[in-house]
Order: structure tokens, then sequence, then C-alpha cells
């Protein structure tokens, strides 16, 4: 799987835009792990999306993110974030959702209800999109199945897969490879199995991740894969192309990393600047 091409004669446009719709008051780690994760990868221009207390947060350790403050719903965003997003989907847009977007202890209700018009909006401007964590925990709640057309990364671990799925995360791990591709013909889309060989499906096409190690076993990794996922999407990879290459770049990088921190003491605020050495390993 090749790297996207960087050609001479580009500017931050050419590598496409990523809105990133992330964070919360108890996960602000989640927004920045994410947002840099795309830059790192090469996204040319990265949003963050997110309520007042976690895009303060994030700027003061991020100043190469833009940041749209959405409205604010007790610990997260509020049901108008739907119209705020609407007018940032610009053609090119890329967007990704669910890092951290919940609370710890309990979300408001009408979360599962702003996920799904989120995504809805997506599939209606015809954006590609990586959805994450407490967004794929959503789409659960919310009991729908729907089309995601081709046009979204889906990268659950394997609870939140057998929310998806309605099974237990005993089968799930049984029959990984299976699994992964019942979720895809499902809902339309691209599903990335995370765990040990991380498993990529597209209907019944396949690949199995052969890159990783334990340090990646930590909180905020999958914050930073679904950024390196988005960020290859902004410069114009297919869903699938992008998934399989961003699971081989997350797994070098922390593969890299564990050889000068060791498996047990790589944080995933390691990651982000070994994105560029994994990178670097590819091209050579």
């Amino acid at each position: 799987m090749r790297l996207p091409l960087r050609p001479s004669d580009s500017n931050k446009f050419t590598f496409g835009n990523v809105l990133n719709i992330a964070g919360s008051v108890n996960y602000r780690g989640a927004a920045y792990l994410s947002s840099v994760s795309a830059l790192r990868v090469g996204a040319g221009y990265v949003t963050l999306a997110a309520i007042p207390p976690v895009v303060e947060s994030v700027a003061s350790q991020l100043p190469d993110a833009v940041y749209l403050p959405l409205p604010q719903n007790g610990l997260t965003m509020s049901r108008e974030t739907v119209e705020v997003i609407a007018e940032r989907l610009l053609p090119g847009t890329v967007c990704s959702l669910g890092c951290g977007i919940s609370a710890i202890g309990n979300y408001p209700e009408n979360l599962p209800t702003l996920v799904m018009s989120l995504i809805e909006l997506f599939l209606r401007k015809e954006v590609p999109f990586v959805l994450d964590a407490d967004g794929l925990n959503m789409l659960a709640k919310s009991g729908k199945t729907m089309d995601l057309k081709n046009s979204a990364v889906m990268t659950p671990h394997p609870k939140e897969l057998s929310r998806l799925l309605n099974t237990t995360v005993e089968d799930i791990q049984k029959n990984r490879i299976d699994s992964a591709r019942e979720a895809s013909k499902k809902f339309g889309a691209v599903v990335l199995l995370k765990g040990h060989r991380t498993v990529i499906a597209k209907g019944d096409e396949f690949r199995v991740n052969e890159t990783g190690c334990s340090a990646l076993a930590k909180a905020g990794s999958g914050d930073c894969l679904t950024g390196i996922i988005a960020g290859l999407l902004a410069q114009g990879m297919e869903p699938f192309d992008a998934a399989v290459l961003g699971a081989k770049i997350h797994g070098l990088a922390g593969e890299i990393a564990a050889t000068e921190l060791s498996e047990y003491g790589v944080l995933a605020s390691d990651l982000p600047r070994y994105i560029a050495r994994a990178i670097l390993k590819i091209q050579n």
C-alpha cells in the first residue's frame, strides 16, 4: 500500500481538510490525539470542532490546528452542533466523529440522536468520514442499521463491535475476520476491528495487519489511529486503503516507540511523534 503522493507544486489544501468532531470535559486528550495524528500523517489542514473547554485545553498544546467551538450541553456538545458543522462541510472536507464525545458515567439523552443526525449529514453531503469510539456506541444505542454508502471507516474494538452486531465479545474474538466482514456488509462501510492482528474488511475482502505490539494497549491509542486514517482520507485515499495503511503506520509507530521507551512505557501521547518515523520506514 503506497503513501499518498506529495507533489512539489502544492499547498495546504492539496493535502485535504480534516474536520474532527471530538472531545468532552472528561475526554479532552482524545480531541488532541486524534487532531495531532491527522496532521502528523500529512493532512494539510485540521479543524478541531469541540466544546469551549476542550478547545481551550487542546489549543494550548497544538497551535497547528484550527478550532471551531461547538454549542455545549453539560459535559459535551448540544444538538445545535449539527447546524454549526453543516456550515463547515466545504468541498474536500473529511470528517472524523466520536473520539471522547461522551462523558464519564452519563451523557445527554440527545447524544445518540445528535450522532445519528451528524452521520446523516455526512451521507447527504457525500463527506467521507471515520466513525470511532462514542460515535460507534451511539450508533449501537440507536438500534438503527444504516447504509453508510462505502464512504465511512468504522474503527471498533471488540466490545464496540459486539454492541453493533448484538453478540458477545467472545464470539467476536473467536471469529474476528467473519465478524468484521459481517459488520462491513451490515453497515456498508469499511470496518477496522482493533486488537492483536487488526482486521480490516470491506465486504468479503479483508486484510490482517501485521504491525503493532503491546505498547499500543493504552488509553488514547485508538484516537491516534482515527486521526491517522482521517488524515489519509483527506489526502485522497480510498476508505479501505486508508484503513489498511493507517493500521500499518499506527502499528509501526508503536513498535518504533517501544524500542526507545519499552512496551511498558509508551504513552498514547508519545505516538504522534513516532508517526513520522513510521512513514520514513515505509518510504525506505
